[in-house]
């Protein structure tokens, strides 16, 4: 008989390729109905709530399988979510607090995917990349921030 509980890894898949779906949505949607913020909107589904997760769920996938139980590893799925979800709440709202609250969740959920990041059958070199991809993400976080309180 097989396991079918959701794992971690499985959520983040799944949410990041359904982020990628609506992210493709709001840019169909945003020309036509003049969305001021519905580029970035659309971009920012795609490529951090979509891509980044969707990557994070298939490298949490790939770690070698313990039996010991993962505590964080369902943080890293609310954090991630959560964080996005004010991020962009925030930004479209002009509320800067909410973004800056959002961003925090973000470093949290990066924090726990690089702590996580002991991959299994995988060359160094793509661990390496793994890593200074989830690196890449936090700066672009905080930059977002910055950005995010310059547009208020």
């Amino acid at each position: 008989m097989t396991d079918r509980r959701a794992t971690p890894a499985a959520a983040l898949t799944a949410i990041g390729a359904a982020c990628v779906v609506l992210g493709g949505l709001v840019a169909a949607v945003s020309g036509p109905l003049h969305l001021a913020l519905g580029s970035w909107t659309a971009a920012y589904l795609v490529l951090v709530a979509g891509v980044a997760q969707y990557a994070m769920g298939r490298a949490r996938a790939r770690r070698p399988r313990t039996g010991r139980r993962m505590p964080w590893a369902w943080a890293q799925v609310g954090a991630w979510n959560a964080g996005n979800a004010l991020v962009i709440g925030g930004s479209l709202a002009g509320i800067p607090w909410l973004v800056d609250v959002g961003s925090v969740l973000l470093l949290a959920a990066l924090v726990i995917a690089f702590r996580a990041t002991w991959l299994a059958s995988v060359p160094r070199w793509v661990e390496a990349a793994y890593r200074v991809f989830l690196v890449l993400l936090a700066i672009s976080t905080v930059v977002g921030v910055a950005i995010a309180h310059l547009r208020a």
